[in-house]
């Protein structure tokens, strides 16, 4: 009688944690995803957790984890990320992310990645509000304290940094658990 509730309780127990494990894939499955880098993004994971699974954002990753801000992309936010693509970080002068990477560079690589951060979440329509409210452009401070330019040309919206450099958003409104990531193919660099 003993070994058959046991039996019993152990296949319970198995089915419950089978089952939770199914319903969480199947909640995954149903989030509407957007593919970025070949991986799907899910809304209800964070910034960083979608962002590894990237194979377009691995440069942003490493420098990411090397300026120690991992744990304030996790935490709750909400934020905007203009997440500059691994391709978008070739188009530096030779050298210039080896040299981020440095440890002593640490503050430098820590004010560029939080250039391309702001702090809410504001997807694609908030931004093209701003723009046609300003008209024409609208001015938006980033969590570093610089400010980034959004403007629109054509059907594509562009962010410009405080040197003149223009981001084309290629991927917009990749919906996090924190906040929104908007795909971009220059990184921005805040004024020197």
């Amino acid at each position: 009688m003993k070994k058959s509730n046991l039996f019993t309780a152990t296949v319970f127990a198995i089915t419950l944690i089978v089952g939770q494990g199914l319903t969480a894939q199947n909640k995954m499955m149903k989030e509407d995803t957007k593919m970025v880098g070949g991986a799907a993004m899910y809304p209800s994971k964070n910034i960083v957790e979608n962002a590894v699974n990237s194979k377009d954002h691995t440069t942003l990753v490493a420098a990411v984890k090397e300026a120690g801000l991992v744990d304030v992309l996790m935490s709750e936010g909400p934020f905007t990320v203009f997440a500059p693509t691994n391709a978008a970080f070739e188009k530096l002068p030779k050298g210039t992310v080896d040299n981020l990477l440095k440890p002593e560079n640490k503050k430098t690589l820590q004010n560029v990645l939080t250039y391309h951060v702001v702090s809410g979440k504001w997807n694609s329509e908030d931004i093209l509000k701003m723009i046609k409210d300003g008209k024409g452009k609208t001015e938006i401070k980033t969590v570093s304290g610089g400010s980034i330019t959004a403007w629109v040309k054509g059907k594509d919206v562009y962010i410009t940094d405080e040197n003149g450099n223009s981001a084309m958003v290629t991927i917009a409104d990749v919906n996090q658990s924190n906040g929104v990531i908007h795909v971009i193919d220059t990184v921005l660099l805040p004024k020197s």
